[in-house]
């Protein structure tokens, strides 16, 4: 336990158990300390009951926000008031009375990066109703439960992924539709659908799914917003069946800034296989390009120059290489 964290103790007095501390075989990725509802814990306790409403109905939200390294002293978080109005819009979507304050959450974030010593990481706030009555509904005013924790987590593609680009395929599960699963929400129970596509595309050799919508469109990746390019131009799929995601936003605001059109519409599987190059947004995924779809190189099976360029520019700026886009950042300072 470093000395930041050595006041902490668990519920029977002891130090934190040994799953809170560094494994001398192998270190755990996840930060010692835990905030949950305005404390400070030890990873071991912060626990929920198993009676929690969101453990049997899957009514939770939550976010996955990005730290980088800017420098030895100072880290930063990507655009973390964006993430913080989108929790508090995914709440309001389900009906979650947020017992906290956005600024309550965005220092939370900052302060658990700095107690955890992680200058690179992700931080995952997530707010679900807790144990209450039992059944569907969950009352009037029901208990809602908040934690942010943190891990080490390195490029959720894979570093070859991002270099080479991944293999997809069009999945056999279909994205929800838009008056069922809330899709403007970052819901938790709405990434089972993700979770069996996932899945299904790991068994069958892939890395990634691709999700089309209840029309036969083009919807998403399992936990990605995707981008293809042709003749110069890019198209993504419009906010209909898609989470509104923020590395996607940034990306529009990358392409203006370079002078690239961006058009919101709707594509089928079909032009997804001609398309000169396709890519992947995400907190999680950065702009992953994607090679190949249902054994179909994209272009000539490697990233192109467009995806590259925007990949480039977006790893300036978390850096912090990029004075005009400081505005995203939100510095963590180390001492």
């Amino acid at each position: 336990m470093n000395a930041e964290n050595a006041h902490l103790v668990t519920k029977s007095g002891k130090a934190p158990a040994s799953k809170s501390e560094p494994n001398p075989k192998k270190e755990s990725p996840f930060g010692a300390t835990i905030w949950m509802d305005g404390e400070w814990l030890a990873f071991a306790d912060a626990t929920t009951h198993v009676m929690a409403h969101a453990m049997h109905y899957g009514v939770g939200i939550f976010e996955g926000i990005r730290c980088y390294r800017i420098n030895d002293k100072e880290s930063a978080i990507f655009r973390l008031d964006d993430h913080v109005d989108r929790l508090f819009a995914s709440a309001k979507i389900v009906g979650i009375k947020l017992p906290h304050t956005r600024e309550d959450l965005r220092a939370a974030c900052v302060e658990l990066v700095r107690r955890n010593r992680q200058p690179e990481c992700y931080i995952r706030p997530l707010a679900y109703i807790g144990q209450g009555p039992v059944g569907v509904y969950p009352g009037t005013n029901p208990p809602i439960n908040t934690f942010i924790a943190t891990w080490k987590w390195g490029a959720y593609l894979g570093d070859e992924g991002l270099k080479k680009g991944i293999r997809c395929q069009i999945s056999t599960f279909t994205r929800g539709f838009v008056n069922h699963t809330m899709t403007k929400g970052k819901i938790t129970g709405n990434y089972v659908n993700s979770a069996l596509a996932k899945s299904e595309a790991i068994a069958n050799g892939f890395q990634e799914a691709i999700l089309l919508d209840t029309e036969g469109f083009v919807s998403e990746g399992s936990g990605e917003n995707i981008f293809i390019v042709r003749g110069g131009k890019l198209k993504t799929t419009p906010l209909t069946s898609i989470l509104d995601g923020i590395t996607r936003r940034t990306v529009f605001e990358l392409a203006d800034s370079l002078g690239l059109e961006v058009q919101e519409v709707r594509f089928t599987r079909d032009e997804l296989y001609v398309a000169d190059e396709a890519f992947f947004t995400g907190t999680a995924a950065e702009i992953t390009p994607i090679s190949e779809v249902d054994r179909r190189p994209i272009g000539d099976g490697s990233p192109g120059p467009i995806t590259k360029r925007l990949q480039s520019e977006f790893f300036a700026i978390v850096r912090g290489e990029k004075p005009a886009y400081r505005r995203w950042l939100a510095p963590v300072l180390f001492g």
